[in-house]
């Protein structure tokens, strides 16, 4: 329990150092996260017998994650280094098609039973994890321009703290209430009691934020706070579907006590594309 905790309260000081940097630091980070849960996804496809091209995935990614930070970024001024951002961006999008052949003719050259399977968990590696973590990093350019900054940190920011919250929340109230299961077959601890209990702290964080960061207003925080308690808990149930599936316990060992990458950001997968989604065509800012 130790060294959950410690482990746990450095990784929230290093989650909120990144949202507070620069723009370039602020999607470096992001962009080195998502390969690592790329790396850990590809690692479990390997335990269960399949055999995923990496190499060309990893390449896939990041060409699709920089290119999108770079055009986000570009959106938000319109100086010189926000025009060259914005060429680049474009430049490794148009080079998607060839790391994504690559992945075909990777293929070609192997001797496999199931050469189908391999392409077809590669790219829902780039799919399930890359484009989530480019979504996030998309919030920071979803509101107006900060004058200073050239972005607004405060959705991510406050994404952040109102996932953290919920599954803080979830397992409080789960633990000391919690009765009926949710998905047993799935997630054995898991109840109504703590996934309704985390909803309503998460939505009472984001009725808190809303006082301090005021370019939304309460209601507006309080449904992004609901859609990250309903498809948070969506993505970490998925998860558990897919470790259950090849008999795996934890994703990864790269945070002690608390497992790898893909245990804490599983949640953060399914409800970081919906957010955005919620904020461009809902919200309407």
């Amino acid at each position: 329990m130790k060294t959950r905790a410690i482990t746990g309260f450095f990784f929230i000081i290093v989650m909120l150092g990144s949202v507070n940097a620069g723009d370039y630091v602020f999607g470096a980070f992001y962009l080195l996260l998502c390969l690592l849960c790329l790396h850990e996804f590809y690692g479990l496809n390997i335990k269960s017998g399949i055999k995923p091209n990496r190499a060309a995935g990893f390449i896939t990614a990041a060409l699709a994650f920089t290119g999108f930070a770079l055009i986000n970024y570009a959106s938000m001024s319109a100086t010189p280094a926000a025009e060259q951002a914005s060429v680049w961006g474009h430049r490794l999008l148009f080079l998607l098609p060839v790391s994504a052949s690559a992945i075909l003719i990777q293929e070609l050259f192997k001797i496999e039973s199931e050469p189908f399977t391999n392409i077809a968990y590669t790219i829902l590696g780039v799919v399930m994890v890359c484009i989530p973590f480019s979504f996030f990093v998309a919030l920071a350019y979803v509101l107006p321009a900060n004058a200073e900054t050239g972005h607004n940190l405060h959705i991510p920011l406050g994404f952040l703290l109102m996932l953290w919250s919920n599954d803080t929340g979830a397992y409080l109230v789960g633990r000391f209430l919690g009765r009926t299961k949710l998905f047993e077959r799935h997630s054995p601890k898991k109840t109504w009691e703590g996934f309704i209990g985390g909803v309503l702290i998460a939505a009472l964080v984001g009725f808190i934020i809303s006082l301090y960061f005021t370019e939304l207003p309460w209601n507006q925080w309080v449904s992004i706070a609901i859609i990250i308690g309903c498809f948070g808990t969506l993505g970490d149930l998925v998860e558990s579907m897919f470790k259950r599936s090849i008999n795996i316990k934890d994703s990864g060992g790269i945070l002690p006590g608390h497992g790898g990458l893909l245990d804490r950001f599983d949640g953060f997968l399914v409800a970081a594309p919906l957010v955005y989604t919620y904020l461009y065509f809902v919200a309407n800012v």
